[in-house]
């Protein structure tokens, strides 16, 4: 069963629309229905990414200056709150 969705398009995202409609000869529905599915690829593939997936690149990528910081990291800690004290 197919159903009807009317929507409102500011006129810069009506333009763009319509002039890929035409370049590639569809319809201006299918290029809309082409982008959601598209969308809705997008989210259901970011639901399926781990919280390490999304941040694994960032990982090891800052250096503190301080050499033992992964082996000792609790003694740097306690010396900070104690300058801050």
């Amino acid at each position: 069963m197919q159903s009807q969705l009317t929507v409102r398009l500011p006129d810069e995202l009506n333009k763009g629309v319509a002039t890929l409609a035409k370049k590639l000869h569809l319809k201006r529905a299918d290029i809309v229905r082409m982008a959601l599915q598209k969308f809705f690829e997008g989210v259901e593939k970011e639901e399926e990414v781990s919280p390490y997936e999304k941040v694994h690149d960032l990982l090891g990528s800052l250096h503190s200056g301080i050499p033992d910081l992964g082996e000792a990291h609790r003694e740097h800690l306690i010396k900070k709150f104690r300058k801050h004290a």
